[in-house]
């Protein structure tokens, strides 16, 4: 049986699941910031036993920014605004970003890729915990 959590816990499971997306995705924001965190990235990968990451074109510099664009706007409503709902929501986007991490990892062999789709399938797990009722005072 999956442990259930308070509807306050709940909340700051999705505020913390937001704010960790503002680190890890800020710097796919701007190509600028892109371009120094691929390189990064890359170095990374070879560290770990991969090759070096392929060079980007612009159109998949734009992708990159357009996804850390998007999540970073994601990830503001839910730091102000941590609602049960919104958790769900993410849960379900994270589970679709690690389905998808999961098919580049088997594609690429990329070992970088394991620092990613863990942590996003762990916040995406952690977003369906089961919430218990509240108790009504009397």
């Amino acid at each position: 049986m999956m442990p259930s959590v308070s509807p306050s816990d709940f909340r700051h499971i999705v505020r913390a699941s937001a704010l960790y997306d503002v680190l890890l995705t800020a710097p796919f924001a701007t190509p600028w910031s892109f371009a120094l965190v691929r390189e990064q990235l890359s170095n990374v990968n070879v560290l770990l036993g991969g090759a070096a990451l392929p060079p980007f074109e612009p159109f998949h510099v734009l992708i990159c920014c357009l996804l850390g664009s998007i999540v970073l706007v994601w990830s503001a409503l839910r730091v102000r605004d941590p609602q049960p709902r919104l958790g769900r929501y993410d849960a379900a986007a994270r589970l679709l970003f690690s389905t998808w991490m999961a098919w580049a990892l088997l594609a690429t062999g990329a070992p970088v890729l394991w620092l990613f789709l863990l942590p996003e399938f762990a916040w995406g797990l952690a977003q369906l915990l089961p919430l218990r009722p509240l108790l009504k005072k009397t």
